[in-house]
């Protein structure tokens, strides 16, 4: 793949997954732009000499995202990683928890979306997004059905706009890991089975391949990638 110096936005950068996913769009010649609110994750940023941060910007403010896209005049390609996970049952979240997982996983994604495509030139662009496994697979959901919800929101909202865009030359496509083998995870869950969880490197890899100039075809897709699990 290359990029050929062409500038992604990159949401959730600093995170685990993000981290990988950066590392391979430098390696394949793209400029990064990152946005950050957690001042020591940017710290910790092992790419932030090779990107452009943007500080403090929260992904539901409408303002935080046109200034993050302000003044970017070659966008390429959007990858939406922002997001979080909360268990939960129905009976134990109430509305202010629903739409907290609302607002972290589909409102940032749409407006993230919403400002790649009125910032794409005439040659079009690339988005990806982050849904989950069990946004296809509801019934995985059980226990955390506000967060399921959140990302089948995040899938359907993919397909809609793929097929919105499709005269523009914009491929929409979105991701759906199941749990990611990340330190965090790990401690959270030490007896579950690792081994069989996708890498963050295999994951960045679907991910660059459909946000690079190499995919020409493939849109409207949402694709799995459970690892072994």
């Amino acid at each position: 793949m290359d990029f050929g110096n062409q500038t992604v936005i990159v949401t959730g950068g600093t995170g685990a997954l993000g981290r990988a996913v950066v590392g391979a769009l430098l390696s394949a010649g793209a400029r990064c732009r990152v946005p950050y609110v957690v001042d020591a994750e940017a710290a910790a940023f092992p790419h932030k000499d090779r990107v452009d941060l943007v500080g403090h910007c929260e992904l539901t403010s409408e303002a935080d995202v046109a200034r993050l896209y302000e003044g970017v005049t070659d966008l390429w390609a959007s990858i939406h990683i922002a997001g979080g996970f909360a268990m939960g049952s129905v009976a134990d979240t109430d509305k202010e928890g629903m739409l907290h997982m609302l607002n972290m996983n589909f409102v940032t994604c749409y407006l993230c979306c919403h400002a790649a495509v009125q910032g794409f030139g005439p040659s079009g662009g690339r988005i990806v997004n982050i849904a989950a496994r069990p946004g296809l697979e509801p019934r995985l959901g059980a226990g955390m059905a506000a967060y399921a919800a959140s990302k089948a929101a995040v899938a359907a909202f993919t397909q809609a706009l793929a097929a919105e865009v499709a005269g523009r030359g914009i491929l929409v496509n979105a991701v759906a890991p199941s749990i990611i083998d990340t330190p965090a995870n790990r401690a959270a869950m030490p007896k579950a089975g690792h081994a069989a969880w996708p890498k963050p490197e295999e994951i960045a890899a679907t991910i660059a391949f459909l946000a690079s100039p190499d995919n020409k075809v493939t849109t409207g897709g949402v694709v799995p990638v459970p690892g072994r699990t």
